[in-house]
């Protein structure tokens, strides 16, 4: 049989796909303002509408991430994109019929396509297996540091272009104009993308063994133990896997939640024109994403967690001074100080599984990849209903929520440092 594909080709067609199906984060945020005018929202239905598609982003990366184990990483990639499609198109559609004179009582309609939007933020999980099924052991580290680095830029720089195009064309064609532009990225990574020789020989009926054999032959080193449901349940029963979720949710859930609050604060707090929250917004998530590799670095030097107390209580002075900040060059250089924070515990998290939940790595990183970017969705509805309760100022108080979560956090990794000292602990 002729076999398709190869390494490199294998990296690219998962970084296109999640580059562009990422992009989601940033949908609603920089547009929230045009729905709270047309459909009269209160601030905590601004925040639960910018953090929708974090929702379905979150919670389907478990489910298709498994998937990927049974038929490789082809299907469950190009399902979720298309139903991220079938979402951006059924908002823009909305909006070309009904914005802005129709739109009252389409609240709900607009989340469920918003919720639809986020399913291409679902493939990370799937392209992180899909990439590691291609590489051996010892180039994991850097081709799953170039999937996820160049994919988390995604919101970074739509948060630039999205502002950019609403100014020059408009509302309802920037979103057709995303939507023509998630079709593309999908078409790319159908193209592009190529399951591992596994799957392949697999799909061309070879058995188990014969297929994990010619496989290795062709220098796949790593093959899926069948064990999904095993490797959740055991993961799920180790309490540090339980520690490294609360910590993920804020610091990676907080960076998706912020990536889609920022442009909100920007231009109801501080006045800021669209264009301007855009680009700040941008130097929040693109320094987030990018610092993320000097994250994993620290960790690999200084200790994971010595790493993670240090870039933690970055975060929580970031957050406390941000709540009572109203001036701008000082709550700029504060937000750059949380970007860092924030990136830099997000490198330094996963560099911590392998060490608390040896024997199933794979289900861990599941339950921490997924519940911890449901944080994305938790958070921007909570920090809303501040919003409302303290009016213009509440926007700079909704970041007391970053102040509590970074406090929990603190004492977590005090606990976790406390306990490996121990003996008999397992580290």
């Amino acid at each position: 049989m002729h076999l398709k594909g190869n390494p490199s080709k294998g990296l690219l067609g998962t970084t296109i796909g999640f580059f562009f199906g990422f992009a989601a984060v940033a949908l609603y945020g920089p547009t929230a303002v045009k729905f709270r005018e047309a459909m009269d929202l209160t601030p905590a239905m601004v925040g639960l509408l910018i953090a929708i598609p974090s929702l379905s982003g979150s919670l389907l990366r478990i489910p298709f991430g498994a998937w990927v184990d049974i038929t490789g990483g082809k299907i469950p990639f190009m399902v979720l994109m298309i139903l991220s499609l079938v979402g951006l198109g059924g908002v823009t559609l909305l909006l070309h019929t009904s914005y802005p004179g129709d739109m009252q009582g389409m609240y709900w309609l607009v989340l469920f396509f918003g919720f639809l939007s986020g399913c291409g933020i679902a493939t990370f999980s799937v392209g992180i297996a899909q990439t590691s099924y291609w590489f051996p052991r010892n180039r994991q580290g850097s081709a799953l540091g170039i999937y996820a680095g160049l994919g988390n830029l995604a919101p970074g720089i739509f948060s630039i272009i999205l502002p950019l195009f609403l100014t020059r064309f408009g509302f309802i064609s920037a979103y057709f104009a995303w939507f023509l532009f998630l079709l593309l990225g999908t078409v790319l990574y159908g193209l592009i993308g190529q399951n591992s020789y596994y799957f392949q020989y697999r799909r061309a009926g070879l058995s188990d063994d014969e297929a994990r054999a010619k496989a290795h032959e062709h220098g796949q080193e790593i093959f899926p133990s069948g064990g999904v449901k095993e490797s959740l349940l055991t993961s799920a029963a180790i309490p540090g896997t339980w520690a490294l979720v609360i910590l993920y949710f804020t610091t990676f859930g907080g960076f998706i939640a912020l990536t889609a609050w920022f442009p909100t604060y920007w231009n109801e707090f501080q006045g800021f024109e669209p264009v301007k929250a855009g680009l700040l917004t941008a130097t929040f998530s693109l320094l987030a994403s990018l610092i993320r590799v000097n994250g994993g670095k620290a960790a690999d030097r200084f200790g994971g967690e010595r790493t993670i107390l240090i870039s933690m209580t970055m975060i929580l002075v970031s957050a406390a001074l941000l709540s009572f900040s109203s001036g701008i060059v000082f709550s700029i250089l504060i937000v750059i100080l949380l970007a860092l924070g924030m990136g830099i515990s997000n490198g330094a998290i996963f560099k911590l599984v392998p060490t608390y939940v040896p024997k199933a790595v794979g289900g861990a990183s599941g339950w921490i990849g997924g519940l911890g970017a449901f944080g994305g969705f938790v958070l921007p509805p909570l920090m809303g209903e501040i919003a409302g309760k303290y009016g213009t100022e509440g926007y700079a108080r909704g970041f007391l929520v970053f102040v509590a979560l970074s406090l929990i956090n603190l004492l977590i990794i005090l606990v976790l440092i406390r306990n490996r000292k121990k003996p008999g602990s397992g580290h």
